[in-house]
């Protein structure tokens, strides 16, 4: 949250918009779901008990952290970090569909 605010504010004061979608990611991916993921799991402790869970937990995590700053220096004119990008994007939505997974699968 704080490093999606900190992007919101520097494109702000700066009247630099070109990262704008890596701002959007930050809050949405690094925020807003993981919140989503955090609330459902506090509401069934018996799936966030299961290992595919904290499995889940860091592959999703580890998406999100590469997927953003490297986003942010593709948005800032640096293309050799796309295939970084596209890769730790599949790492994300790896994460979610292991969300899913977690979601539908019967408690044990």
């Amino acid at each position: 949250l704080i490093a999606g605010m900190a992007l919101g504010l520097h494109m702000s004061i700066t009247h630099t918009y070109q990262t704008a979608g890596a701002h959007a990611h930050i809050n949405l991916l690094g925020w807003v779901t993981m919140s989503l993921f955090g609330g459902y799991l506090a509401l069934y402790p018996r799936k966030a008990a299961w290992l595919l869970s904290r499995i889940q937990f860091y592959v999703y995590t580890a998406g999100v952290v590469v997927m953003t700053p490297s986003l942010y220096f593709l948005l800032n004119g640096n293309p050799q970090v796309e295939p970084l990008v596209a890769i730790s994007s599949l790492v994300t939505f790896a994460g979610a569909v292991l969300f899913a997974v977690i979601v539908f699968r019967e408690a044990e």
